[in-house]
């Protein structure tokens, strides 16, 4: 089946020109002008999406979210999660090993692929989670079938917390050729915090003592660990959810082997917000200072920050009451963070061409995915297409996560998701995600 998009200005690889959209069944067949193609030449059948007034992007890819399946699904699981996704113009997701059971042997790792072959509505892949002692079977993984190993340097549940020296060395060492991506906290440092914080304030302290807690010295500590780990066994290092401007001082634009990831949230928000927002968004690593958010937008432009993601992690608002030491910590966010994004496109914080390669070009060359994160002829047709002007405020009616609701709830948006295609299918449209369709396993390298 062939299907035009037509009418619509593409926004990729730095350009943003009027272009009409060809796709063959899964795959982008042209790309070309508008005054270059003759109506008359298509078959009778061929599909027309109009996309006047609107931009064409290519799908998002959101390389890091945890969709709580298996283990959690009273919070979320991935045919709520990926539907979420699919509404917010995200095609794409790379989740995470923290479920239960933990993604941490080869057998885990096949029944999530199993379970999101059957329930996932756009296309999915999963890390491996490193352990004080698995790394033993990162040899035995097929690199061609994951994105790499998650690493968590501070405070996880169970065995995923790695913070033996000896252990960090072989994942290091052996991880290699896929990249490691590393939660950097340093746990010693946190739970002396914890402990002074609560002496003063009680044994749950309030959500606003949070970045006190998991503070910069935490955060800084553990990514000069990773970093100088990394340089020392020439492996390659994705750091997430960068939260601090003192981190960012070690990333360079120039090194394509060590990088860092910013989060939607950590962008959106800063300490002054939890007065506003409590706990819904409290997360880890901590939302810190104005001064912190400030210099995090100034990486999106300098080349510092290389990919944008979402750490998109629900729970129930129950588990959210609370303070710093009992209420959970995440918060969900994949369905808005491209409208979000869009947000600070028009605030003047950057481009929508540098939105495009933090949030689809990037994510898809750091980890090597296939056919995934451009409009090029030969890609596979993931798009989103979205309108600017067109303000709507968020209620929890449009949320489409199992957990309900949003720390983005009654904030208005300029730009809208209109329609979102997942393989050249139109997988979301006129607010209403199509639940029969499943995405594909991406394929790496």
């Amino acid at each position: 089946m062939k299907t035009l998009i037509c009418g619509g200005r593409i926004v990729n690889e730095g350009k943003c020109l009027e272009r009409t959209v060809i796709i063959e069944d899964e795959e982008i067949a042209d790309i070309v002008a508008p005054s270059s193609l003759d109506p008359q030449s298509l078959p009778h059948e061929t599909q027309v999406i109009d996309a006047t007034g609107c931009y064409v992007l290519p799908g998002v890819i959101d390389t890091h979210v945890h969709f709580r399946e298996p283990g959690m699904t009273d919070k979320a699981d991935m045919e709520s999660e990926s539907r979420a996704a699919a509404a917010g113009g995200v095609t794409s997701f790379l989740e995470m090993p923290n479920t239960s059971p933990q993604t941490t042997t080869l057998e885990a790792l096949e029944d999530k692929f199993q379970r999101a072959a059957h329930s996932s509505h756009v296309n999915y892949s999963f890390f491996f989670g490193a352990t004080n002692d698995n790394s033993h079977l990162f040899a035995q993984l097929d690199v061609h079938h994951i994105p790499g190993i998650k690493l968590f340097m501070g405070s996880s549940t169970g065995n995923m917390l790695v913070d033996r020296d000896e252990a960090l060395e072989r994942i290091f060492r052996s991880a290699a050729p896929l990249p490691i991506m590393a939660h950097c906290e340093d746990t010693a440092i946190i739970n002396h915090n914890m402990q002074t914080v609560k002496a003063g304030y009680g044994d749950d302290p309030d959500v606003s003592l949070h970045p006190l807690i998991r503070s910069e010295e935490a955060c800084l500590a553990s990514t000069r660990k990773a970093v100088d780990l990394a340089r020392k066994y020439h492996a390659r290092l994705h750091v997430a959810h960068v939260s601090t401007a003192e981190e960012l001082e070690i990333f360079t634009p120039a090194d394509a082997e060590i990088t860092a990831e910013a989060t939607v949230g950590h962008l959106l928000f800063n300490s002054q917000d939890y007065a506003r927002l409590g706990t819904r968004i409290k997360v880890n690593p901590a939302i810190k200072s104005p001064v912190d958010q400030f210099i995090l937008r100034q990486g999106l432009n300098d080349g510092r920050i290389t990919t944008i993601a979402t750490d998109h992690a629900p729970h129930l608002l129950s588990q959210k009451e609370g303070g710093c030491a009992r209420a959970a910590s995440g918060m969900p966010m994949v369905q808005f963070s491209l409208v979000a994004m869009l947000g600070l496109v028009d605030a003047g914080v950057l481009t929508i061409g540098r939105l495009v390669e933090l949030m689809c070009h990037a994510p898809a060359r750091l980890f090597g995915i296939r056919q995934r994160g451009f409009l090029r002829k030969g890609q596979k047709a993931d798009i989103a297409i979205v309108r600017p002007g067109s303000p709507w405020t968020l209620t929890p009616a449009d949320i489409e996560s199992k957990c309900g609701w949003s720390p983005l709830e009654g904030e208005t948006f300029n730009w809208k998701v209109e329609q979102t295609l997942c393989n050249g299918h139109t997988v979301y449209a006129n607010g209403s995600v199509d639940r029969e369709y499943i995405g594909q396993s991406l394929t790496f390298r």
